[in-house]
């Protein structure tokens, strides 16, 4: 019995490694370097959701069933986000970016996975409240086109409220948060302005290509959820799309530490992963 785990962890391995190849493959997206452990759990999560009993039955329904494979695909997509998420980073991003950004006549920032983009229109209440939202476009993109429907609607639910307006003045916001936002049948929406200033497109990190040069890049918490290969490919994306002395925000458990680019940045806040470009 003992002997038979081994066998089982690697029968498994190639499992999982024939369903991201065959997603890649027929789909072509391509999820073969996220980190194994996220995907094997979000695998057998979507396995007893669709009452399958192997990896290997899952791949012959997501293969077969369009809709199977756009509820695991799903799965694979990290949507967790809110106003003024993580609010020591905004308020440091306004003490020490945007007194650089104040010089720019026209400024490009790329949000990558903005998820629903509630941390896309905190971007923009800080751009609005400092007087750069209408010289800014926000680029805002996600892997997966169902969540940027949704960042589309500029709607979230009342009932977070009060935690995003504590996230907001914490993050060091100079008028009341609902200043940006309409409540119309127990749903808030934001004030048209600011989406005027946002572009929401679909962008895979694991296999499109850059699109523009950017003054600020933000991919927070996406990182994480990478091998280390993806992470490299990631990186290199963003090193060649940032204009020189360009911005970069990571989430507090990413840096470019043991990273090629390391002596690429200087430290703006190392604890809020703020990274400025200097060669």
């Amino acid at each position: 019995m003992i002997e038979e785990t081994p066998y089982i962890d690697e029968l498994e391995k190639l499992e999982i490694e024939l369903l991201l190849e065959a997603l890649y493959r027929h789909y072509g997206v391509d999820f073969r370097n996220y980190s194994f452990p996220v995907i094997k759990r979000r695998i057998w999560h979507r396995i007893r959701l669709e009452r399958l009993k192997t990896i290997s039955g899952l791949q012959d329904y997501v293969l077969h069933d369009p809709g199977a494979f756009r509820r695991l695909a799903g799965d694979f997509s990290i949507n967790v986000t809110e106003m003024f998420r993580d609010p020591s980073f905004f308020r440091s991003f306004r003490n020490k970016v945007v007194p650089v950004l104040k010089v720019y006549p026209c400024i490009r920032i790329w949000h990558a996975g903005c998820s629903t983009g509630e941390e896309v229109y905190s971007m923009a209440i800080v751009l609005h409240e400092e007087g750069l939202l209408e010289r800014t476009r926000i680029y805002a993109t996600d892997m997966n086109e169902d969540v940027i429907e949704q960042a589309k609607l500029e709607l979230f639910n009342t009932e977070h409220m009060q935690r995003y307006d504590t996230n907001y003045k914490l993050a060091g916001g100079t008028k009341a948060m609902s200043d940006y936002l309409m409540v119309k049948d127990n749903q808030v929406k934001f004030q048209p302005f600011l989406a005027a200033r946002i572009t929401f497109a679909q962008h895979n990190l694991a296999v499109d290509e850059s699109f523009n040069e950017f003054h600020v890049i933000i991919c927070r918490n996406v990182l994480i959820y990478f091998n280390a290969e993806l992470q490299h490919r990631v990186h290199a994306l963003f090193y060649q799309s940032l204009t020189p002395s360009g911005f970069l925000g990571l989430g507090h458990k990413e840096s470019i530490t043991f990273t090629r680019f390391t002596d690429c940045y200087k430290e703006v806040e190392l604890n809020e992963r703020l990274y400025r470009k200097i060669k």
